[in-house]
């Protein structure tokens, strides 16, 4: 296959609760996870991310494990109470500290290292006074960036601040499987969901208030993603309507149910009336706070498959399924880029993908894990489709790096390209972790 672009850029990602354990060490304070974790039932095995994958004693060897499968970006996020144990106030020098050591063991690896500021571990302060219910919490999220911006001007020029607005609301707020574990009204979730565009835009303008470089502000949402399962211009007019339609399955899980009022400050009419009142509700001295973002971040795994008519159809019995039981749906790397840039028109990363696997350390020791190298290869190829059609792709990143917490599913789930084992914490690079670095080696050339 023919390269991708110059300068495409290949990395990696991880989260905080996921990977860094130092729960409450060196004066951080409680998230909402560290909570719902301690609360039996809640987690598969009833597993906490109080060690994971310790990364934040370990953060040395990752560095240089990523420079020697050649990475060059590496997606991670700042666990918020580790910097402000109260979400607010006094700043917790040691948990900043730990982000400088972090950011300069990456520098010195000529890795480049991208800081989303929020991937869901809200510091429990701020959720005893509502949480993203209560729109204070968006004004400290600005605070809380600033202090970021000031701390890491210069090193770090791409942020992002929300990841999965759409999981926070749903999950988090709506079904409770997730952090904090709360159960609200529709109503409610969707004047959350106004709370999150809010906080994205007064965070985006702290950041660029508080630094001497430019930088590149991204937000980073999820949700539904179509592809045709025909290749026609009817099918692809019908998939991309699908995609966007809030009518149809989980308004919360759609991509616009976030970028539209992030973008456009408005709902179309299929949108459920709710959440209309909800977007009507917000003061124009709140949309004037509200700043585009520079670029998208497309957190995908799996797609829907659309017929001519543009329903969703129905996976056929024994439809290839990842461990977690994910689709396997090459086919949303191709059309789903192409639908969000058809809609948004702003340059985009895919800054999440990968599939779980029933991974092992074999009798030789090593970690062989075929089914993640045909999974990347099979996707990455669709990508490339994308991006010949037209399609702004910048980057991509796989999640994850380490094996880690994967939120409600405790310890169950391996996304990782390097192996840990959680018990004595070695890392094993799997084969995928090699073959990943020929791929970034040749800029896809190897695909």
């Amino acid at each position: 296959m023919s390269e991708f672009p110059k300068g495409f850029l290949w990395g990696a990602a991880c989260a905080s609760y996921q990977c860094e354990g130092a729960w409450d060490e060196d004066g951080k304070g409680p998230s909402i996870w560290d909570d719902f974790c301690h609360e039996k039932g809640n987690i598969v095995g009833d597993d906490t991310g109080d060690v994971a994958c310790d990364t934040y004693r370990l953060y040395e060897e990752d560095a240089e494990l990523m420079w020697q499968t050649n990475i060059k970006v590496y997606r991670f996020s700042v666990s918020w109470p580790r910097v402000l144990p109260e979400g607010t106030g006094k700043v917790n020098e040691a948990g900043l500290a730990y982000y400088d050591r972090l950011i300069d063991a990456l520098i010195k690896r000529g890795i480049e290292p991208w800081v989303t500021l929020y991937h869901w571990d809200l510091p429990s302060a701020l959720q005893r006074k509502g949480g993203w219910l209560n729109r204070d919490t968006a004004v400290a999220f600005g605070k809380y960036a600033a202090i970021l911006a000031k701390r890491f001007d210069g090193r770090v020029k791409t942020y992002m601040t929300l990841n999965e607005p759409e999981c926070v609301v749903r999950l988090g707020y709506g079904n409770g499987i997730h952090a904090p574990g709360w159960k609200l009204s529709e109503r409610e979730q969707a004047h959350i969901m106004q709370n999150l565009v809010l906080a994205h835009g007064i965070a985006s303008t702290a950041l660029r208030k508080n630094s001497s470089i430019p930088l590149q502000i991204g937000v980073v949402p999820c949700g539904r993603l179509c592809y045709p399962l025909t290749d026609s211009p009817k099918a692809r007019e019908a998939s991309y309507r699908t995609t966007f339609d809030l009518s149809q399955g989980d308004w919360a899980f759609t991509f616009n149910s976030f970028l539209d009022s992030l973008m456009f400050h408005r709902y179309e009419d299929s949108a459920p009336d709710f959440l209309k009142e909800a977007i009507a509700a917000v003061p124009q001295s709140d949309w004037v706070l509200v700043e585009k973002p520079d670029f998208i971040g497309i957190n995908v795994y799996q797609g829907d498959g659309t017929d001519e008519n543009g329903a969703i159809a129905k996976r056929p019995d024994g439809f290839p399924l990842t461990a977690i039981k994910w689709g396997f749906t090459p086919e949303v790397m191709h059309y789903g880029p192409l639908h969000l840039h058809r809609r948004y028109g702003l340059p985009m990363y895919i800054t999440e993908n990968g599939q779980s696997c029933n991974d092992r350390v074999f009798l030789d020791g090593k970690v062989h894990d075929p089914d993640r190298i045909d999974f990347l290869n099979c996707y990455l190829l669709e990508l490339k489709k994308s991006i010949d059609e037209g399609a702004p792709l910048l980057g991509y990143l796989h999640w994850s790096f380490l094996d880690n917490f994967e939120w409600s599913q405790g310890y169950n789930e391996r996304f990782g390209l390097v192996y840990v084992d959680y018990a004595t914490q070695k890392r094993t690079l799997k084969d995928s972790a090699l073959w990943y670095a020929q791929v970034i080696k040749t800029n896809g050339g190897n695909l």
